[in-house]
């Protein structure tokens, strides 16, 4: 069996340290999904906080290059820079999950189920076998 290698994107060594200030004040919809998704929950792993080019996202696992966004009110008025900022990870083969923090908290098996199916579809197409 082939084991795919983890696509790591550079990112700015700025970031590092903010980095772990994020993920030492996660907020409350960051602890339960990270408490469903640490250690291959879903069979693969995920990262907290983690720098990615220039930006920052919230989960991410770079076997299948995907990013878990948890979006709070504080997005209502950064729209557009998560467009944005979406747009530029994608050209670099990140593929986004969102999710706002009311269905984190109150609707945590849909956004399991969600995140089921989206690991399953990325582990089996050959998003990852690029040249």
């Amino acid at each position: 069996m082939n084991k795919k290698r983890n696509n790591i994107i550079p990112y700015n060594p700025k970031l590092k340290e903010y980095a772990r200030q994020l993920r030492n004040n996660s907020t409350l919809s960051e602890v339960l999904l990270w408490q469903k998704i640490k250690g291959k929950a879903l069979g693969v792993e995920f990262h907290r906080q983690v720098p990615i080019n220039e930006f920052i996202v919230d989960f991410y696992c770079h076997e299948i290059q995907l990013a878990i966004e948890i979006d709070g009110s504080s997005h209502d008025t950064k729209y557009d820079y998560d467009c944005r900022r979406q747009g530029i990870l994608e050209t670099k083969g990140v593929i986004f999950i969102r999710f706002d923090n009311h269905t984190v908290k109150k609707e945590m098996f849909s956004v399991l189920q969600a995140l089921k199916h989206k690991v399953a579809e990325l582990k089996n197409t050959n998003h990852n076998q690029q040249l």
